[in-house]
């Protein structure tokens, strides 16, 4: 794999990563949103990702060969399914005429998670497009 190669696979890997994040952030945000522009809570939404599986090493080669590479995508970012959570809070101007009030079924914990997952993620594709960086700075260095 050349260094060009390498840089774009990390290049995917850190949009798709910021997008997760982004995804995450605004999920955290909206945690407490009871009514969007349709009239209904927020939505918990994720990020679904793509890549094309590798066989075997002959399939990879030739795919390297051919500049043709395993990048990752974001596909689409899906809402949920999960059911709201009703609270019972008749003073809400979003409470029903039992007084209970739907929320966002969003779980701080689980999103923290994902985040330092996401985060951790981000920092590991950085990391290796700064290596890959670094040694064809090294290369360049060779010919002189």
């Amino acid at each position: 794999m050349d260094f060009d190669s390498s840089m774009k696979i990390s290049a995917s890997g850190l949009s798709a990563n910021r997008t997760w994040i982004n995804v995450l952030s605004a999920n955290l945000a909206n945690m407490n949103t009871t009514r969007t522009a349709d009239g209904k809570p927020y939505q918990r939404r994720t990020v679904i990702y793509e890549s094309t599986p590798a066989e075997n090493f002959d399939s990879q080669l030739n795919s390297a060969m051919q500049d043709s590479l395993q990048k990752v995508t974001v596909t689409d970012i899906v809402s949920d399914g999960r059911d709201f959570r009703e609270v019972y809070d008749p003073s809400h101007p979003d409470a029903n005429e039992n007084g209970i009030v739907l929320m966002p079924n969003i779980s701080s914990i689980e999103e923290m998670a994902n985040l330092v997952t996401a985060s951790r993620s981000y920092e590991a594709n950085l990391s290796a497009l700064n290596m890959a960086k670094q040694l064809a700075m090294k290369a360049l260095e060779i010919g002189k």
